[in-house]
């Protein structure tokens, strides 16, 4: 048996039918994001369609709540002991081929998918990625994405340089920083894994907790610094991403344009669609 949890904030009836699709092959598990309104004819939906839900986190970009919100869902899905393989979407992913053609690739399949790097190697925004760890930061409180949260993250890390501070050193992180997607494929020796390490080791937790983009971080950290789960990784998570800003999206949204590429690539899962932008698209993989 496998799972599909789903991190959703948005556009719940689309998150409803994405789940009938998944249905037939999946056992579905679907965070809301607390601000996202769910009408009572939508949980009578999902309580029909017998799929699990939770709103537990009021979810922020770029805060520890994206990943308190996914622990929440995988600690849930965790109960049920048939399952031995866990996928991580978003609510504004799509299957981009057959449900069973995805299934039966990952059953008995022992490796972990993880697009994953090396953050002392990387800059985004002319910002070290290690530094997003190495100093405090709190966007569950402060809106990252707003001119105050922009204007905020660089002043806090220009201020946080000058004063030396190391929240790496403090807490005796002797770990490599890994980032990469937070949309992966993992068995359930790997998922167990990952909650167990955070319960026993606070500091990595706290670490996470008080980091930028933490959700970037988490998984590829704790399991590329297990050697026996670093050598069962592979980078190829098998998602179809455009990393353009287009219909008012970035990454884009994607539309009828992008079928042939999808088509044309290994991609198991597709994102972002949105209805109606996305409607014909998803029509015609469906066809397909």
């Amino acid at each position: 048996m496998q799972a599909v949890l789903i991190l959703a904030h948005k556009n719940i009836d689309q998150v409803i039918e994405l789940s009938r699709i998944l249905k037939d092959k999946f056992e579905i598990y679907i965070h809301i994001d607390k601000k996202t309104k769910i009408t009572e004819r939508q949980k009578k939906l999902l309580d029909t369609l017998k799929i699990n839900y939770i709103s537990t986190q009021n979810v922020h970009w770029g805060a520890w709540s994206i990943v308190q919100a996914t622990i929440d869902l995988i600690n849930l899905a965790l109960k049920n002991k048939n399952i031995s393989y866990f996928h991580l979407i978003s609510g504004q992913d799509w299957p981009a081929i057959d449900t069973a053609k995805i299934y039966n690739f990952f059953e008995n399949n022992s490796h972990l998918y993880i697009w994953n790097y090396e953050s002392a190697k990387y800059r985004k925004a002319g910002e070290s990625l290690v530094d997003w760890q190495k100093y405090y930061f709190n966007y569950d409180k402060i809106n990252r994405k707003s001119n105050f949260g922009k204007i905020y993250h660089r002043f806090s890390i220009i201020l946080q340089k000058i004063l030396r501070i190391n929240k790496l050193k403090k807490l005796g992180i002797a770990l490599t920083l890994y980032n990469g997607s937070q949309w992966v494929d993992l068995p359930r020796d790997s998922v167990e894994y990952l909650i167990h390490y955070l319960n026993e080791n606070s500091n990595v937790l706290e670490m996470f907790k008080t980091g930028f983009c933490s959700d970037e971080f988490w998984v590829p950290t704790i399991l590329r610094n297990n050697k026996s789960f670093a050598k069962r990784i592979d980078t190829n998570n098998h998602r179809y991403i455009d990393w353009h800003k287009r219909n008012n999206s970035f990454p884009a949204i994607l539309d009828k344009s992008d079928f042939s590429k999808i088509r044309n690539s290994d991609a198991f899962f597709i994102r972002k669609v949105e209805l109606p932008r996305s409607y014909e698209l998803i029509e015609m993989l469906k066809r397909k």
